[in-house]
């Protein structure tokens, strides 16, 4: 009788030729770059230090390819992105001290959105481990524990040979739904010590599933088939799940409206008739979703923008599908069911009984309208136009990449994403300067497709050393600078709250004349010029940058009433 535990996987000949005489000159940081190439790795983003410099070497001997940003935090919104769009983990390789904790916001976006980044970064030589103040430079009592609060998991390497199962471990659990970052450290002197061990070949790149318990489904599917106004919130797990051709069979099987968060953009189509589009920081949405009898949330928590500032208040059934376990019932009780999308989606179809409703189309129309008729008395023209302005010269499979500013605030709301996987901003935890990286990586990922990317002034400040990377590597990606002289938003805030602004007015470059220093073509603007300038940038070749002049508005909230 064979045992499952009996099985062993044979080396093949060429597994044995490559132990028996492995190449010569290696060191530890072979054996990372080689982990990251046998899960099927094929990029790493990063920058180099003196501690971290056993693994940028082994770079030279291996098959990946090496992104180098200017700053260690744009190096992890570039990794988020290529995450993102991929689905892949993107490795992220940093050093010691002030390059690690660089990085640190960076990561802290990449767990709000739930994006697979695995973090590699060295660590003081062994020998000052533990706590002590040995003096060694950029040394930290304990640099893990700076992570343990932000990423989803944390391993760490004292000897070479515990290189690849770590690495293996990390990868695993950045790509286990919820998605996330994860953070491994390496010392110094084993990433720069020789080595006797192996050539890594393989690895077990699979994660583990998460599919939904059968009888949370069961009732789940009777609850939603014998409802009489059910209603779906689709969030960002939809997305991360590849599941938005199950969410529309699963919508048009119950005659459910949806309305998808920021984070979900794309999950659903826009113009489908029983689409609510993005509208969901509006009282009108909000109202129409409180009324349903059963509320199917699919991906999302209910967080802050997708509760419309915590004023929904649902009056019938939640049924809550998420993966990340910490956020089922967090802000509304529900009837949780912690699975993956996908698997839960699927769950869900094979169990519902069709429901025929013929009203359900007209009383999303009614809603929509009731919120264009909101928004068209605030005489908001300016704001609209140019959204429709950018949507008329992105190519409708390019993905875009917004920086915290009014035009992404109106994006989330407003943007027809026109497909799932599509339009990604710094929404999860909200930091300054997520857009132009992001959209770098996501360029390196895919430089097929022309890339956008939407800040403000203040946030292009954060990320203008990366026009240097983006005309390195040549990377398709078109850079909207909208420019109204300081933290639009902010000053909007601090006007409305305190009849005046203070710390939000800002001198700023000649940001043309900035880019074409670093050789990358610029160009000003105007709202009436913006369309065709904007298509001509995304049509040519390589980085570009275009400056719109320009000072927004917010559309009124209806949280605060």
């Amino acid at each position: 009788m064979t045992h499952d535990h009996d099985l062993v996987l044979r080396p093949t000949a060429a597994q044995t030729e490559a132990a028996l005489n492995p190449p010569p000159g290696r060191r530890g940081g072979d054996l990372v770059v080689e982990t990251l190439a046998g899960l099927g790795a094929t990029t790493v983003f990063g920058l180099p230090g003196q501690h971290a410099l056993g693994m940028f070497d082994a770079l030279r001997r291996s098959s990946l390819r090496y992104v180098g940003l200017r700053i260690e935090n744009n190096a992890g919104f570039a990794a988020d992105a290529y995450g993102r769009v991929t689905g892949e983990a993107a490795p992220l390789l940093l050093s010691t001290g002030p390059g690690a904790l660089t990085s640190l916001a960076a990561l802290q976006e990449a767990a709000a959105a739930s994006a697979p980044v695995l973090a590699i970064s060295s660590q003081i030589p062994t020998a000052g481990l533990g706590g002590g103040r040995h003096g060694y430079l950029h040394e930290l009592p304990d640099q893990a524990a700076s992570f343990r609060g932000v990423v989803k998991s944390v391993h760490t390497v004292r000897t070479q040979s515990q290189i690849p199962s770590a690495i293996e471990a990390a990868w695993k659990s950045a790509l286990t739904a919820p998605h996330g970052p994860v953070w491994v450290e390496i010392p110094q002197d084993v990433l720069l010590g020789p080595t006797a061990i192996p050539v890594v070949t393989g690895g077990d790149a699979f994660p583990e599933e998460l599919p939904p318990r059968p009888e949370l489904t069961a009732l789940a599917a009777h609850w939603l088939s014998t409802a009489e106004r059910p209603a779906v919130i689709a969030g960002g797990g939809v997305v991360r799940a590849d599941a938005s051709g199950k969410l529309r069979r699963l919508a048009e099987t119950l005659q459910a409206p949806v309305v998808t968060t920021p984070g979900g953009k794309g999950a659903f189509p826009w113009t489908h008739p029983l689409s609510l589009q993005s509208w969901i920081e509006d009282r009108h949405t909000t109202d129409f979703l409180e009324d349903a009898d059963v509320l199917l949330v699919v991906g999302s928590g209910l967080g802050e923008l997708s509760s419309n500032y915590h004023t929904f208040r649902p009056r019938g059934r939640v049924v809550q599908i998420e993966a990340d376990l910490g956020k089922l019932e967090s802000n509304h009780p529900a009837l949780g069911i912690h699975a993956d999308a996908r698997l839960a989606l699927q769950a869900l179809l094979e169990t519902v009984s069709r429901r025929e409703d013929p009203t359900a189309p007209e009383r999303v129309r009614t809603v929509l309208t009731k919120v264009r008729d909101r928004i068209a008395a605030q005489e908001l023209t300016l704001e609209q136009e140019l959204l429709a302005s950018v949507r008329r010269a992105l190519p409708a499979d390019s993905p875009s990449f917004w920086d915290m500013t009014i035009l992404a605030y109106w994006a989330w709301s407003a943007f027809d994403a026109k497909g799932p996987n599509l339009m990604h901003s710094a929404q999860g935890a909200g930091g300054l300067g997520y857009g132009f990286p992001a959209a770098l990586g996501a360029a390196v990922a895919d430089p097929t497709r022309p890339v956008l990317a939407v800040s403000g002034d203040g946030g292009a400040l954060y990320s203008i050393a990366e026009l240097a990377t983006a005309k390195q590597h040549e990377l398709p990606v078109t850079w909207l600078i909208v420019d109204d002289g300081g933290y639009g938003i902010l000053r909007e805030y601090m006007t409305d709250s305190f009849g005046e602004a203070t710390g939000t007015e800002l001198s700023r470059p000649d940001f043309v004349a900035l880019a074409e220093s670093f050789g990358v073509p610029g160009v000003r603007t105007t709202p009436e010029t913006l369309e065709a300038d904007l298509s001509k940038a995304l049509t040519a070749p390589g980085p570009s940058v275009v400056v719109l002049p320009a000072v927004l508005r917010m559309f009124a909230p209806t949280h605060l009433g």
